[in-house]
């Protein structure tokens, strides 16, 4: 692959006028280039994506008339498509796919004859789709983009017409499903996410589509299973997902299973409301997603016969009985998701080494036992969720060696014992989350562990992306972990683990003992919460490091001493629980504090201040034994009474610019990019290569 700078992009411009074809694919090329490319008299073919860093214009005017193929896909090109384009009578291909360009579809594009491949998918087109001139379409694609009005019935008439995607749009209007019997070579259709266009399937009509292998039906209102799948015979790919199909899975579909769609290779049926028993695919297939219906019955020790599979995502039915062992020797499932179900009996002991699980979530679940020791093959293992079992057993050591782990949540077991690092040179590397909350471990809390969080440490709070997300190679479509955290004093569950999301969760054990101060070195913590143990001593100053922490749970302790005036440098601060301790002294004023009520502080008499009604009068102000003495600071009772005159204003004035102005990161991205539980996915999906 070769490298192009920007200087160069003028050279583009001197080319000869002679000049047929030019393809510069996946070059990197950078910079913007000039339209003036574009209007060479004898040009025929032109192709420049994917270049993701090259930009430029379509010319409004003077086009090379000649030109037959146009690619500029995955590129920076943005502005209008420009009205001039129905000049290009010869155009058989163009292909725009993700781009930037805008405005409105011009319908001079419809009137173009010679068309056989047209995509403008992924950029952010408005208007409605014309009738179609062309006749010798081959390849449509006008998904994710802001279309709008009725489907157009000009596309009924491609006798040719092998590729359609429209998904993701504004199309309105009734579609009667079986005018698609029209199109005989039809082999993918993509209609997903068009939750305005109703879509009409006549039980009593005959279905042909004899070449259909690709079927994308996700969020169209279906409300029961389409009879239209049943003479399919070639099916490879099938979304039906995020509909209302309600009921049991018919008969036909199991049988179509087992004996004619051998080469299926996905299926996703979840977000509905089917009934009954788990169909069981074919050995073949690698992606079966079910969740979040109303399936029941036992885990079928049919699926040992699947081992071909990818993804197994059943999560959020009720399936019971216990997990067959063979889930952990299947060599290509890297995710592996049977949460919030009824499952029992003890967790698969046999996953092989050389395994490729990067996700296992069991959480919500009846499962006990001890862990498996076999669990530490899964080198690959990115997020274990067992939250919400009955699993009995001491703290996992052995799991202290996978580099790659970034989620451990063991919530709400009977986990037991003191947790102690055994000698892992660099335990838990990579762990962002971590939920051991809602056991019984006692002891010191686990200082050998946390000072070794670097990603706690080092994690740039503007990283983008998130934890496990799958691409199914098949759609958009991703596969997202999730997991469900004590946030703020709520139970929510993250439908995507941003990689800035870094929190820890110790609450409702036994610990013991003093508050680290390496807690203070964790820079990019966001959540921690400590509360309902027995840890004693002070806060330590370091914890005013915390810069980025926006919840802050250390209530019901034995906690005492002042509270650090460095907690008022936590300028994201949006929850402090300090309550039922034994602290005293004034509460720190400024920055955030300035919004904390009294429920923050209840249950320690020996506070004062804002905003408790217990005011400090001259003999409770200042305590014999300050925090400031503790800290050696050098400062006299006096000194600080002006400061704290000074600060109070002063802080007031800031605090009050945070509140009305500011906004947790967290909370921000969280409002932008994470949907609680129970909101439907929206990832828009997109055809298959």
């Amino acid at each position: 692959m070769s490298s192009i700078r920007e200087s160069s992009l003028s050279l583009l411009t001197n080319l000869s006028s002679s000049l047929i074809s030019l393809t510069l694919r996946d070059t990197r090329l950078q910079g913007n280039l000039s339209s003036d490319i574009l209007c060479l008299p004898n040009l025929q073919k032109l192709s420049f994506g994917p270049n993701n860093n090259l930009g430029g214009e379509l010319p409004k005017s003077n086009w090379s008339t000649p030109l037959r193929q146009l690619g500029l896909s995955y590129t920076a090109f943005s502005g209008n498509i420009p009205d001039s384009i129905g000049h290009l009578k010869s155009l058989n291909i163009l292909a725009l796919e993700n781009c930037n360009f805008d405005g409105l579809v011009p319908s001079s594009l419809f009137n173009l004859t010679q068309l056989s491949i047209l995509d403008l998918s992924d950029n952010h087109l408005t208007g409605s789709i014309g009738e179609f001139s062309s006749y010798s379409l081959e390849y449509l694609s006008l998904s994710n983009n802001k279309l709008q009005g009725n489907f157009p019935n000009s596309i009924f008439q491609f006798q040719n017409l092998t590729f359609l995607s429209l998904s993701s749009t504004d199309l309105s209007g009734h579609l009667d499903f079986h005018q698609f019997s029209k199109l005989k070579n039809l082999y993918c259709l993509n209609l997903s996410y068009n939750s305005l266009l109703s879509i009409n399937f006549d039980s009593t009509a005959d279905y042909i589509l004899p070449n259909l292998q690709f079927l994308y039906l996700s969020s169209c209102n279906i409300n029961s299973f389409p009879k239209f799948l049943a003479p399919l015979q070639n099916l490879l790919q099938l979304d039906l997902s995020h509909n209302i199909i309600r009921g049991s899975i018919p008969q036909w579909f199991h049988e179509k299973l087992l004996h004619s769609w051998k080469n299926i290779a996905f299926i996703d049926l979840s977000f509905n409301k089917l009934q009954g028993d788990l169909p069981i695919p074919p050995n073949g297939i690698e992606y079966f997603l079910v969740s979040n219906n109303e399936l029941t019955g036992n885990f079928p020790s049919a699926m040992c016969n699947v081992s071909s599979l990818n993804i197994l995502n059943l999560a959020h039915n009720n399936l019971a009985g216990p997990i067959p062992q063979c889930l952990g020797t299947f060599p290509s499932l890297w995710t592996l998701d049977l949460q919030k179900n009824n499952l029992s009996g003890n967790i698969p002991g046999n996953f092989s080494k050389g395994n490729a699980l990067e996700t296992i979530k069991l959480n919500g679940n009846q499962l006990d036992g001890p862990l498996p020791r076999s669990l530490a093959h899964c080198t690959n293992l990115e997020v274990l969720d067992l939250a919400d079992n009955n699993i009995e057993d001491t703290f996992p050591h052995w799991l202290e060696s996978l580099q790659e782990l970034q989620v451990l949540s063991l919530r709400s077991n009977k986990f037991h014992g003191v947790i102690t690092c055994y000698g892992a040179k660099h335990p838990f590397l990579r762990l962002r989350i971590f939920d051991v909350s809602n056991n019984n471990f006692s002891g010191p809390l686990p200082t050998s562990y946390i000072k070794n969080f670097q990603e706690m440490m080092n994690v740039n709070v503007s990283q983008t992306g998130s934890i496990g997300l799958k691409n199914t190679g098949t759609t958009s479509n991703l596969y997202n972990d999730s997991v469900v955290v004590v946030m703020k004093g709520h139970y929510m569950e993250l439908v995507r683990i941003f990689f800035a999301f870094t929190t820890i969760d110790l609450s409702n054990n036994m610990f013991e003992g003093e508050l680290p101060k390496v807690i203070g070195e964790l820079h990019s913590l966001i959540g921690l919460n400590l509360s309902h143990n027995a840890i004693t001593g002070t806060i330590p100053r370091s914890f005013g490091n915390l810069r980025n922490l926006e919840w802050l749970d250390l209530s019901w302790n034995q906690l005492k001493g002042e509270i650090p005036v460095a907690l008022i440098n936590l300028n994201f601060l949006a929850v402090l629980n300090l309550s039922q301790n034994q602290f005293e002294g004034i509460i720190p004023t400024g920055g955030q504090f300035n919004t904390f009520g009294n429920d923050s502080y209840a249950g320690n008499p020996m506070l004062c201040g804002f905003p408790l009604s217990k005011s400090c009068n001259k003999d409770e102000d200042w305590p014999p034994h300050s925090t400031f003495h503790h800290e050696e600071s050098g400062f006299g009772w006096k000194s600080v009474a002006v400061g704290f005159a000074c600060g109070l204003v002063f802080g007031m004035l800031l605090g009050y610019n945070v509140f009305m102005t500011g906004k947790p990161p967290l909370l921000a991205r969280l409002v932008e990019g994470v949907h609680i539980s129970g909101v439907k996915r929206t990832n828009n999906r997109i055809h298959a290569n």
